[in-house]
């Protein structure tokens, strides 16, 4: 009777559009792979009829095991990221792939769907209120875990697992924490367009004004003034981390964004070709395996990273605007199904994954138009590559089922 109502109540809007997507990401990936003497194309298709039996396997499993192995899986994922340390294999300078021959497989695709699955699990507990500072630290740490151990091998991939603070925060964590971060965010951006002495004084004015803004009794002149020296402790740590933290090709693609630096013919030669293939592409592009772009090799990297240059350029805006509308349609979705789960797990899973897919189409799509910094961000179900495409498969039907299965939670 369950497999019976699996079957009866997936939700195949979701599957539909998922299989739009994949055949869609292929075709792309044909198309560029044309100018190369690789045959991704051909391992592309060999990763997509791999995920016919994987999600086959998914949906076969009963629901309430990823319940109950949740955190078993989450510390096989950590296990898995602490072994590259050790066992990686060190390609285009990232050390974050375990190589079986010609085979590479990329741990980090999967922890995401084994750090969701731990995030809901300690969620759905029903003692759990996330204004108690102890529970916020614990979830916190479930979370940071997986972000240390990612963060020396692959920076960008670690920024992805943030967004998961905007699920906690739907659950109950304080605005603070997001506050927090956004606010960092912006002080450090600041800092690196302009001195740092009138970023203090724009922090100072900014504290002086939430000071008298706030309500006579929620003010707090020593709470501010802590604030206020934070604030600038950060904005004067900015440069030091900036010079000796991150790696020379990170500070040139900010530089390059910023505007602060033009290398056209160097590290920011990836995003002004992009930048001219989706341009030249019009309002209904140059047709199938027609993009000169494409067809010439010009955008490096363009069957993984850098694949939605191919929408534009041969799919043109029409094209790209289809693609961004069926990836906004399954978030969407996703979230919509979320709010339908009987079981707070389910739930937060859900949220979990339409958070890690947005983030990821959002990233992927600002960095090949210029507006974000290249940092090696996926694009779901398009980008090449068989971990990206079974991590987002296993991410997504894991919530299917969930979602099937709802008629037999109480």
């Amino acid at each position: 009777m369950k497999n019976q109502s699996v079957k009866k109540n997936i939700d195949w809007i979701c599957i539909i559009i998922y299989s739009a997507l994949v055949i869609m990401g292929w075709l792309n990936i044909y198309s560029s792979s044309l100018s190369s003497i690789e045959d991704t194309y051909q391992k592309q298709l060999i990763f997509i009829l791999l995920t016919i039996p994987l999600i086959f396997i998914i949906l076969a499993v009963d629901g309430k095991f990823y319940e109950k192995y949740a955190s078993v899986i989450y510390i096989i994922g950590l296990l898995s990221l602490a072994g590259l340390f050790v066992f990686g294999k060190t390609i285009k300078g990232q050390t974050n792939w375990y190589s079986f021959g010609s085979f590479g497989i990329q741990p980090s695709e999967f922890v995401k769907t084994a750090t969701s699955l731990a995030i809901a699990k300690y969620l759905s507990d029903s003692q759990i209120n996330l204004k108690d500072t102890n529970r916020q630290i614990q979830v916190l740490c479930i979370l940071g875990l997986p972000i240390l151990l990612i963060v020396p091998h692959d920076p960008g991939s670690a920024l992805i697992y943030c967004m998961i603070l905007i699920v906690l925060y739907r659950e109950g964590l304080p605005a603070w924490y997001i506050w927090t971060g956004f606010i960092a965010i912006l002080l450090f951006v600041f800092t690196l367009i302009f001195e740092p002495v009138y970023v203090i004084l724009f922090a100072l004015l900014t504290t002086i004004i939430v000071y008298f803004k706030s309500r006579l009794a929620d003010r707090n002149i020593v709470a501010s003034s802590i604030l206020f020296v934070l604030m600038s402790g950060f904005v004067l740590s900015v440069d030091y981390v900036f010079d000796n933290v991150f790696k020379q090709h990170h500070r040139d693609r900010f530089n390059i964004l910023l505007g602060k630096t033009v290398d056209l013919k160097g590290i920011g030669y990836n995003t002004n070709q992009s930048e001219i293939a989706i341009g030249s592409g019009g309002w209904f592009g140059k047709g199938f395996l027609e993009g000169t772009q494409t067809k010439g090799g010009f955008v490096p990297e363009q069957h993984t990273d850098y694949i939605f240059t191919t929408v534009g350029e041969e799919w043109g805006f029409i094209g790209s605007l289809v693609v961004v509308g069926l990836f906004v349609t399954l978030i969407l979705r996703i979230i919509y199904l979320a709010e339908r789960q009987k079981t707070k797990f389910s739930r937060v899973y859900g949220y979990c994954t339409a958070g890690i897919l947005f983030i990821h189409f959002f990233v992927n799509i600002a960095m090949v138009i210029g507006i974000f910094p290249t940092i090696g961000v996926p694009l779901p179900f398009f980008s090449y590559g068989g971990s990206g495409l079974w991590g987002f498969t296993i991410l997504l039907f894991i919530f299917l089922k969930m979602d099937a299965n709802k008629v037999n939670e109480w």
